[in-house]
């Protein structure tokens, strides 16, 4: 019976596919093929050998089950597959694995998931983005409150809220291409980077097996790839989840009853409570919040896989097998939650027009103040006037620009006509503009 929720709750399909137990068999059968085929090439190894070797490296003749056998006797799991391998390829399997090393192989097959899960994590970046798209032009001139602190602050817009959210995805995927040049390398260099056991043609022998595979070769290592850069790609993970995790973090705060301007989609026989029969909690973004912290949390262990003894030791090994699975499986639920929650958004306008001016004007108090200054009173002078111009309206329950209306000192200054003119709809500044710099650039990618 699986476990760990990875196996049966989280992830899509595809991404649960690359991580399962014999996919990842299969890639390091992909590697052993690859070493192969450059040793033929390079008049190494005869043709033949090659040949059968590459036809015979699949689960359909190396059966995980095979693997585990060996492996429960001799207590080595890639010498494990390396001698069922050689099983199955006969008389030719004698040159399975020549002059190579254990995370050779496993660096290298590591890189082939790491290739796959990012091609899935990429298509999901830019899905969210078109969602994102769509969302910043459709609501470009829908005002809302702004909050700092938690607390009503001045007018801004819904647009402007998507169109934050998208330039901060346009940016991972920006990172993700820097990523994609540092990450997916691997290595035939032996057992401690020096690549003697490959003789005089090693570095071809490396290029051909890299080139065969769609991979760079590492420029320089020990046993292992550098651990620096699993370091990068785990925090890459951890930065797309933490923009998730941002998203979901508002939707919730909209989605309180005493706000109410934003909501997750709720089905029609969603249940929301076992026992409150009127609730719709935010489950899909208390998800993705909640998943966040998974990611963060294999930062710190990536981190301590860098500094290792010497020119290895084991301890990342174990790490790596539970964090790079379960977190490209995890951002993988992330990702597809926040897009359907995302394509699904319910607007409340009434509660966004009424929350606009829950704090009867008191939002309007920054542009008086500017306009005052317009007008010629020092800018400090008019802060101060505001300030207790807005005290008094909040201590009395009133509408700000009424009190401001009896200010004698105020009539110095401003006429009835230009009070008027303060509104909050009024007072969005340049966002539209903004809106649009925003999808301009990130349609231009």
């Amino acid at each position: 019976m699986p476990v760990h929720p990875i196996d049966y709750r989280y992830g899509s399909e595809d991404m649960r596919r690359i991580w399962d137990e014999e996919n990842k068999l299969q890639r390091l059968l992909d590697v052993e093929a690859a070493l192969a085929r450059a040793h033929a090439k390079l008049g190494n190894i005869p043709e033949e050998s090659a040949r059968v070797i590459s036809e015979r490296a699949n689960t359909n003749w190396v059966k995980p089950r095979r693997v585990k056998e060996i492996e429960a006797e001799i207590g080595h799991d890639i010498m494990a597959v390396v001698k069922a391998l050689s099983e199955a390829c006969g008389e030719h399997g004698k040159y399975v694995h020549l002059g190579a090393t254990s995370n050779d192989i496993i660096d290298t097959a590591n890189a082939l998931l790491i290739k796959e899960s990012l091609m899935i994590i990429e298509s999901y970046l830019k899905e969210l983005r078109d969602v994102l798209i769509r969302l910043a032009e459709k609501h470009k001139y829908t005002v809302c409150i702004g909050r700092t602190h938690g607390q009503h602050a001045v007018p801004t817009t819904y647009g402007m809220k998507f169109a934050l959210w998208l330039d901060e995805v346009q940016r991972h995927l920006e990172r993700l291409e820097e990523i994609k040049k540092r990450v997916l390398v691997g290595k035939m260099r032996g057992a401690v980077g020096t690549a003697a056991s490959f003789g005089e043609k090693a570095l071809e022998i490396e290029r051909l097996v890299m080139k065969d595979l769609g991979l760079r070769p590492a420029l320089i290592t020990n046993q292992l790839v550098p651990r620096d850069l699993y370091a990068e790609l785990m925090m890459f993970l951890a930065l797309v989840a933490s923009t998730l995790d941002k998203i979901g973090l508002e939707i919730r705060n909209l989605q309180r009853t005493e706000i109410l301007e934003v909501s997750e989609p709720f089905g029609e026989k969603q249940v929301g409570s076992s026992t409150m029969p009127h609730k719709r909690n935010p489950i899909r973004t208390e998800k993705v919040c909640g998943l966040a912290r998974i990611l963060y949390s294999n930062v710190i262990p990536a981190l301590l896989n860098n500094p290792l003894w010497h020119e290895r030791d084991l301890t990342n090994s174990s790490v790596e097998r539970v964090i790079l699975p379960e977190s490209f499986i995890l951002l993988d639920e992330m990702l597809r939650v926040t897009i359907g929650v995302l394509k699904g958004l319910e607007f409340f306008s009434g509660n966004i027009e009424k929350n606009l001016y829950l704090t009867k004007n008191l939002i309007m108090a920054e542009p008086l103040m500017l306009k005052l200054t317009e007008k010629g009173m020092g800018r400090q002078e008019a802060h101060e006037f505001v300030r207790k111009l807005a005290m008094k309206a909040f201590q009395e329950g009133r509408d700000f620009l009424e009190v401001v209306k009896e200010s004698n000192e105020m009539r110095n200054y401003l006429s009835e006509s230009e009070l008027t003119l303060l509104k909050p709809k009024n007072y969005i500044g340049i966002s539209p503009k903004l809106v649009d710099i925003v999808l301009e650039k990130v349609r231009g990618q």
